[in-house]
């Protein structure tokens, strides 16, 4: 049977008599199904769930003519008939649907790699980010640039809006500010993005990717084939190892950011002042102001360093200084991302819950002075020995709950046996509530109890906001 010459499809092509396998029917797989679907092919879903939610959403794209199978065993076996798989990000390469395509020689495709295949004529040019944390607020600090600048702009990709959905947008937008996971990069192959971020890296979904390296190299991707700049971190020359390693097109630029003061070809401070010498011509010899420090809600370091990024990446679309100033300064972060709850007896409560790994939590907990430190959950395969030895100092008690708390228990005896650690196992009372009261019985006027537990969530709450909602509860009833 001869297959189709996926090589040659995009947006305008008739997809009819393509075979498409979608894995996985959350956001990302709905949407993969449904512009699939909307383009001719012959689209079956597999989801190995079948709870109320996915019954729905299957039955919209069964009477849109797509095939979806769910429930235990769906996923076992690969259809006979495919030529594409699209994946879900978060199914590994070691998952047996995955596998038995790759044996077959079928192509496998992440929502962002179909994403970028269909662009249409005219497309918006991509500012894709990625790195173990900061990623979201860097998208979303750079979104609020360009639209400071009046450019129609959407956050996408790993936060916000599908991607597939915008890409497939009647109206289209002047300009993408893309978020991309090491799970999308590793799916992805064709991605020519105009200006791509490495923020940081630290160890992270090991027990996803199987190796430091793999996870390394999965997030080196997205400075392949950029067209303008690679934004890299001064600061982690891991990101410029991965920059200076990429083939990009002819003409990009490496851009540094940097929390000291900027050399040529960098975005840096100089005092307070946020400062150009990358997009500037008498860089050589001066810098341009793009706006202040105290413009940011939050002068935490990890957060100054996010919005420098996301001026290289907007200065690289040719954004004025003035927009980056006013971008920045109108920005106001998400939830559960180093949000204070509430000040009881003298002592701060503040809400991270978006820390889901070690870097992420290092940095929260390096923002404070004194912390009661509430950690653990599902520890991905990290280590947490060097957050211990790097905060030890600053921390006066910890309390542990979650499936991985042992792994953080070891690494506090290990390398700060004198800290009090309370762990706190599930119960038939409020597991937060009691979480909430060790903390407190810990801690002294002046402290920080934060909750930045460098693990994910799923093993106790559905997802990080959750968890951090349940957090936010406990200290109201508290207070």
């Amino acid at each position: 049977m001869t297959r189709p010459d996926l090589e040659s499809l995009g947006r305008g092509s008739s997809w009819e008599g393509v075979r498409a396998v979608v894995a996985g029917l959350g956001v990302s797989g709905f949407a993969a199904a449904d512009s699939l679907q909307h383009l001719g092919a012959h689209v079956t879903v597999l989801d190995s769930g079948d709870d109320e939610a996915l019954r729905q959403k299957g039955t919209l794209l069964e009477i849109l003519g797509a095939e979806v199978r769910l429930g235990p065993g769906a996923t076992d076996e690969l259809p006979d008939d495919v030529d594409v798989v699209v994946t879900s990000p978060g199914w590994p390469p070691t998952t047996p649907l995955l596998v038995a395509a790759a044996a077959r020689d079928r192509p496998i495709w992440g929502e962002v790699e179909l994403a970028w295949r269909l662009r249409g004529d005219n497309p918006a040019p991509w500012l894709a980010v990625t790195g173990t944390n900061g990623k979201t607020t860097t998208v979303q600090m750079l979104d609020a640039v360009l639209r400071a600048e009046g450019l129609r702009s959407v956050a996408v990709g790993n936060v916000g809006v599908p991607i597939l959905e915008a890409v497939m947008n009647p109206e289209g937008f002047d300009v993408l500010a893309v978020e991309l996971s090491s799970f999308q990069l590793y799916w992805s192959s064709s991605i020519s993005a105009e200006a791509s971020a490495v923020l940081n890296i630290a160890p992270d979904h090991l027990d996803w990717h199987g190796s430091a390296e793999s996870y390394v190299a999965a997030k080196g991707k997205i400075y392949e084939n950029t067209r303008i700049a690679c934004v890299y971190n001064v600061q982690d020359p891991a990101t410029e190892d991965l920059m200076r390693a990429a083939d990009v097109m002819e003409g990009a630029r490496a851009i540094g950011f940097t929390l000291g003061i900027p050399a040529p070809g960098m975005i840096g401070l100089v005092g307070d002042a946020i400062a150009d010498r990358a997009f500037i011509p008498e860089r050589s010899s001066v810098a341009a102001e793009l706006g202040s420090i105290h413009d940011l809600s939050s002068q935490a370091p990890h957060n100054i360093a996010n919005a420098l990024a996301a001026a290289a990446l907007a200065r690289a679309h040719g954004v004025s200084a003035r927009a980056v100033r006013d971008g920045l300064r109108g920005f106001r972060p998400d939830a559960h991302r180093i949000t204070e709850v509430a000040i009881v007896g003298g002592v701060r409560y503040v809400d991270d819950s978006k820390a889901t790994n070690t870097h992420a939590a290092q940095a929260s907990l390096q923002s404070f002075g004194s912390v009661v430190w509430i950690a653990g959950g599902l520890a991905k395969g990290a280590s947490f020995d060097g957050l211990v030895e790097a905060t030890r100092n600053r921390i006066r008690g910890v309390v542990l709950l979650g499936r991985d708390r042992d792994v953080i228990a070891d690494a506090l005896e290990r390398h700060a046996p004198d800290v009090r650690v309370v762990e706190v196992e599930n119960g038939e009372t409020g597991l937060m509530d009691r979480v909430v009261g060790a903390a407190a019985s810990l801690a002294q006027p002046g402290d920080t109890v934060l909750l930045a537990p460098g693990c994910a969530s799923m093993d106790q709450f559905a997802n990080y906001a959750v968890r951090g909602d349940a957090f936010t509860e406990a200290v109201r009833r508290l207070a």
